[in-house]
């Protein structure tokens, strides 16, 4: 996932900016419900839609075989910061009325005027570069239905670093979910009938790989969520500004990537070699999908983004199984998907306070 992928939780960027910044309702008593349901339903679309296509693209892309080399991944984590870099400049831009001086000076101030700032970023850059670049290496060794439900551990090692940095409390019933979380991902990689098995490439070994790959993924996202909503708290730069500076480290760490781990491979066969519409698909969503949801992320509840994982879920599962026929779900399986699924309603739950306590 792209760096602007953390914002499907309160620790990734943009959230915490948009939930601060609520739109304020102007239409009548009789029209503001009826538009802020079909904007609600808009969001978990848009929510649904990003994640599930994100995903779904990326595994394909990895499961082509095609002639000549295979696109880079390390590549193509640097060609998603690069076009997410030009997106937020040109958003920059519109906001400042489509004025060359006016984009200019607020680059100068927001970015070169403030070195400090600037460079705290870089530590949850570079881990969020390391978490895309791991997920292309899971996705590569998981099936698409077996990433998503793992992925949900971030819930778990966000919670987990938001009680030990920044002294946030959770309720006994997100303790709860917790456990059921664990319980429903341990359920999931339960090792199946090897005969059942789609796809006989994929060896046990590259399992454990795609595994470790997504439960290292899990944990940098969750200490690089907390540590970027630590720095949103304390400065008041625009998303847009947040994210160049993001993508300006996560561009130079990637290239760094590139060059250690794939160096002789580039300098054979080019930066882009096995680069197709496939590729850039994925690079876009990357790229851009996470600035989409960034604009919608505001009006979406803890319910709605619980429901909206839930069905991304269920979609890759049906998709992984009816169309890309990696994947054959087993009774275990569904067990622990549902107590992913259940434990991700629980954690979002809000407890409303009792009558007695309002009465008090």
């Amino acid at each position: 996932m792209s760096v602007m992928e953390k914002v499907s939780e309160a620790t990734e960027p943009g959230t915490a900016e948009a939930a601060s910044n609520e739109p304020v309702k102007t239409e009548s008593n009789e029209s503001a419900p009826t538009m802020a349901s079909q904007i609600k339903y808009i969001s978990l679309g848009v929510l649904v839609l990003q994640t599930t296509s994100l995903v779904l693209t990326m595994r394909y892309s990895r499961m082509q075989k095609e002639e000549g080399p295979r696109y880079l991944p390390s590549t193509a984590v640097v060609a998603a910061e690069v076009l997410k870099i030009v997106a937020c400049i040109l958003l920059v831009y519109k906001d400042n009325n489509y004025n060359l001086r006016s984009l200019k000076r607020v680059l100068q101030d927001e970015i070169v005027n403030k070195p400090m700032d600037t460079l705290k970023l870089a530590i949850p850059s570079g881990i969020y570069t390391l978490q895309n670049n791991l997920l292309y290496v899971a996705l590569s060794n998981l099936d698409a239905a077996t990433y998503q439900v793992t992925y949900q551990l971030k819930i778990l090692t966000t919670a987990l670093f938001s009680v030990c940095m920044l002294q946030k409390k959770l309720a006994t019933h997100q303790w709860v979910s917790l456990l059921i979380l664990m319980a429903g991902v341990a359920l999931v990689q339960w090792p199946a009938d090897s005969s059942k098995t789609p796809n006989k490439e994929v060896s046990m070994g590259s399992g454990i790989v795609g595994l470790m790959a997504v439960i290292t993924a899990c944990f940098s996202s969750g200490f690089a969520g907390v540590y970027f909503e630590k720095i949103l708290k304390e400065t008041k730069q625009s998303l847009w500004i947040r994210n160049i500076q993001l993508g300006v480290f996560g561009w130079m760490f990637g290239l760094m990537g590139v060059f250690i781990y794939d160096g002789e491979r580039v300098s054979k066969a080019g930066f882009f070699q096995g680069y197709n519409n496939l590729t850039w698909t994925v690079v876009a969503l990357q790229a851009l999908g996470g600035l989409v949801v960034a604009t919608v992320i505001k009006y979406a509840d803890n319910i709605l983004k619980s429901f909206a994982a839930s069905i991304s879920i269920i979609l890759s599962t049906l998709i992984s199984y009816f169309w890309l026929k990696d994947f054959v779900p087993t009774s275990v399986f569904f067990v622990g998907a549902l107590l992913v699924v259940a434990a991700t309603f629980l954690y979002g739950y809000v407890l409303k306070p009792s009558a007695t306590a309002i009465k008090a």
